[in-house]
């Protein structure tokens, strides 16, 4: 996802439809979906894949594991990986919501049934404003600051923090770093922790993280991924995992395999055909 640090020509979206809404989506390739906002509620989950969402406050990586709420009139824009596989459901105003700012929710396996059902059945008017409030009340609010990573503002660090997400590997310290920004490693520390409220070191782990979650749940083997992320024997990319999300990437990989995708509607992505986010 290319980063500007601000955020340009939203484009409004208006969903036609005053009711529960759910579009699934299969990414064949790479795909972006640019700075919009919808007058509505939106819910993103059940992905397998690399999904990124980006609001003025930061980045949001959204696992399987659990859903994003996005407030109506939020701007945001979405990324996502080749063999992403994602459902976006849209919830009218007048339903309310588990959260008032863009975060995680639980999404339980009754409300995905419910979701299914919303958009397969062609229920009563009184039936299915049953259901759309019932599954409303159905997500949780969840916990996704080990995921959030929000991006600093200055150049200088703000370079650094685009290299690393080109490349999670990247070994450099700040003090090699700041030969090639301009800039003390002292510097560069200050200006780090002042923009995003983490470490140098803390940050770069949780870009790690967010691309490791990414292609675990697109099936790469364990070993392969802590390679691909930065490190340099599963044991140690072990341990990084488990003190992030308190559980192995090979027990995360598993339940992926399992829980993820949950196609509830024929909508797909072939690289641009399709209207998302």
């Amino acid at each position: 996802m290319s980063r500007t640090g601000q955020i340009l020509d939203v484009l409004d979206v208006a969903v036609d439809w005053d009711g529960v809404m759910t579009s699934s989506f299969a990414v064949r390739r790479d795909e972006e979906w640019g700075w919009h906002r919808h007058d509505v509620h939106e819910l993103l989950w059940g992905t397998r894949g690399s999904l990124v969402v980006e609001t003025a406050e930061g980045d949001h990586a959204v696992p399987w594991t659990v859903g994003l709420w996005i407030p109506a009139g939020t701007a945001h824009r979405v990324a996502a990986g080749s063999g992403t596989e994602f459902a976006c459901t849209y919830v009218p105003r007048r339903l309310g919501g588990p959260r008032e700012t863009t975060g995680a929710v639980g999404v339980p396996a009754v409300a995905r049934a419910i979701f299914a059902e919303l958009e397969a059945r062609d229920l009563d008017a009184e039936t299915r404003d049953l259901a759309e409030r019932l599954v409303v009340r159905l997500l949780e609010d969840a916990e996704l600051m080990r995921l959030d990573l929000p991006m600093p503002d200055d150049d200088r660090t703000r370079k650094i923090a685009e290299a690393v997400l080109d490349d999670p590997a990247d070994q450099r310290t700040l003090d090699e770093w700041g030969s090639l920004v301009g800039a003390s490693e002292r510097n560069l520390s200050r200006l780090f922790k002042l923009e995003t409220s983490l470490t140098f070191a803390d940050w770069r782990t949780k870009a790690r993280m967010r691309a490791a979650i990414g292609l675990l749940a697109a099936d790469h083997p364990v070993g392969a991924v802590g390679r691909r992320v930065g490190y340099a024997t599963p044991s140690a990319f072990v341990q990084a995992f488990r003190r992030e999300f308190g559980t192995t990437p090979g027990a995360f990989a598993g339940g992926a395999a399992t829980g993820a995708g949950h196609p509830v509607a024929s909508a797909s992505s072939d690289g641009g055909s399709a209207t998302s986010g």
